[in-house]
């Protein structure tokens, strides 16, 4: 597999480490975020478990980001998925990071969103280790724009199908992925009918 024209001079040693590391075909299928059944699994948190790998990620994810002109103040996600890609990001760019609650905290100052604070305005990449069909990243797209924020881009270390891509386009939001399902060889994850 060969690096596109558009991905970032990084993205092979990138996706070998995604490949070998994150990846792995198991006999029997387990469950996805999204209900459906699969045997390809990945780990996205395992494949960037040092500082040195996580770094190399979040450099082809900035150079990703750059050459498809998505600026952007701050970087992060859904916890925990975004957490280590948001951080690491951070790290190489300066940039700051947050981090999007599953659920309300219920003390303190009561936030839905943790580490910088979003102003109305601020520049916002949505980050994730792996998308299936978008669910976990549109639930922090609401979030930070319900604080003001403008999303200014979606980069998926893993993209498993093609939904999140249409849901993001229908927002105006550019989506584009590190590594996809194609570039692993595996079966996409379909869109999940809402009325099934």
């Amino acid at each position: 597999m060969t690096a596109a024209p558009d991905r970032p001079a990084s993205w092979q040693e990138a996706f070998e480490l995604i490949r070998t590391r994150g990846y792995e075909r198991r006999a029997e299928p387990f469950r996805l975020a999204s209900g459906q059944l699969s045997h390809d699994y990945i780990d996205g948190k395992y494949a960037v478990d040092t500082g040195t790998r996580l770094e190399l990620v979040s450099r082809a994810v900035v150079e990703l980001a750059a050459a498809h002109d998505i600026e952007f103040d701050a970087v992060g996600g859904l916890t925990m998925g975004a957490d280590p890609l948001a951080h690491g990001i951070a790290i190489v760019t300066g940039k700051a990071w947050f981090s999007v609650r599953k659920e309300q905290k219920s003390r303190g100052r009561e936030q839905w969103i943790e580490g910088t604070r979003l102003a109305p305005g601020t520049r916002v990449l949505l980050v994730d280790d792996v998308i299936s069909t978008g669910g976990s990243t549109l639930q922090a797209y609401e979030r930070v724009t319900e604080a003001g924020a403008v999303v200014t881009g979606v980069i998926p270390m893993v993209d498993r199908g093609d939904s999140a891509a249409r849901l993001f386009a229908e927002r105006g939001v550019p989506f584009v992925a590190l590594v996809t399902y194609r570039d692993l060889g595996i079966e996409p994850v379909q869109a999940v009918d809402p009325a099934t």
